[in-house]
């Protein structure tokens, strides 16, 4: 096991605020972390040691940054595979979590074919392969609503349109790309299970959460969620199958329905820490952001079980300028990311509001 006494380099790819609250994770455990990003002045850059500013294809400054970390990760999925597998040569392991888990996250039909030979249920889904493929598809198709997003790079509601929308000018805007056709679920509830396993395939969970969203970005977590015990162990157990199948080390999410009629179904696979779990920061001794430092520099999981529970607001745009409302609050905990252009549905910060476990 590393020594934190001697100390520890982290490289994180990408600049986000993901990767900043685990830059500030890191600092507490003694560990110097340095991000890589093609921005300038992004929200990570601001409270790490150091930043190498570079287009993630740029093999002589992978280079440099391989040489300056003992261990590399990264705070988002639309990390290029490529450039995982380059730092994998340079260092071998010493690059989580695993290009595996990247490739299956980046592309929604590998994504549900994976979940689904995992055992674990979805929505119905189709491939699809454009306008064509969807008018020939659409003649047998067993369900009436649904929901077509891009294969690849859509999040926050971005690169999909539902059934009864403007098809023809989606399937244009979206030309030479791959799709996804999903049944629409009828939800009571959206779900999130946060799990972080170690080296030596130890693990630790966060969750269920319930997760509220506006304009499809989140906007409110609570936890503990709502659910039977039963809905909450199998949610769990579905976040350990999906670690365990790709000998996770480091964080990921699994984002989750529960169906009107009690099951839960797997929606998506974050391979990272997650919005959902922001509230881990000041409910637990050891928070995600924590347990993605340790896990990928080797060090041994946490315990992660919560002193308080706790409900999370994103601060999403012009909810900014409600940050000073909270700044006086009682266990209101505030975090604001350094982010000085306001633009609607950009995400700004948040707050933690706690109330303590008796």
């Amino acid at each position: 096991m590393p020594d934190l006494a001697s100390g520890i380099t982290l490289g994180i790819l990408g600049g986000g605020q993901l990767g900043r609250m685990s830059a500030l994770a890191a600092a507490r455990l003694g560990i110097s972390v340095v991000i890589f990003c093609p921005e300038t002045d992004s929200p990570a850059s601001l409270v790490a040691a150091k930043t190498i500013i570079a287009a993630y294809d740029d093999q002589k400054a992978l280079t440099e940054f391989a040489n300056s970390c003992d261990y590399i990760s990264y705070e988002f999925e639309n990390i290029p595979v490529e450039t995982i597998s380059y730092l994998e040569t340079l260092k071998k392991n010493a690059v989580y979590p695993s290009r595996q888990l990247l490739e299956v996250s980046q592309d929604r039909v590998r994504e549900k074919t994976f979940l689904n030979r995992l055992g674990i249920e979805t929505a119905e889904w189709r491939a699809l392969n454009g306008k064509d493929d969807y008018q020939t598809l659409l003649k047998d198709l067993p369900f009436k609503d649904f929901i077509i997003k891009t294969s690849r790079f859509g999040y926050d509601g971005k690169g999909q349109i539902k059934s009864g929308g403007d098809l023809d000018a989606f399937f244009s805007q979206h030309k030479n790309a791959a799709f996804i056709l999903e049944s629409m679920v009828p939800f009571t509830s959206e779900i999130s299970v946060i799990i972080a396993r170690d080296v030596h395939g130890k693990t630790e969970t966060y969750g269920s959460m319930l997760n509220e969203h506006k304009n499809h970005i989140l906007s409110k977590t609570t936890v503990p969620a709502a659910l039977t015990s039963a809905q909450s162990e199998q949610a769990i157990g579905m976040a350990q199958k999906v670690a365990d199948a790709v000998n996770l080390v480091g964080v990921l999410t699994l984002e989750m329905f529960v169906h009107q009629d009690g099951r839960i179904l797997a929606n998506e696979i974050a391979p990272r820490t997650h919005n959902s779990g922001h509230w881990t920061i000041d409910a637990c001794a050891v928070s995600q952001f924590e347990q993605h430092v340790r896990t990928v520099c080797g060090l041994p999981v946490g315990a992660s079980a919560r002193h308080s529970d706790a409900v999370m607001l994103n601060l999403i745009g012009a909810d900014i300028r409600q940050a000073q409302d909270y700044v006086n609050r009682e266990n209101a905990c505030v975090h604001l990311y350094g982010k000085h252009d306001i633009r609607d549905g950009r995400k700004m910060g948040h707050v933690t509001l706690l109330t303590p476990k008796t």
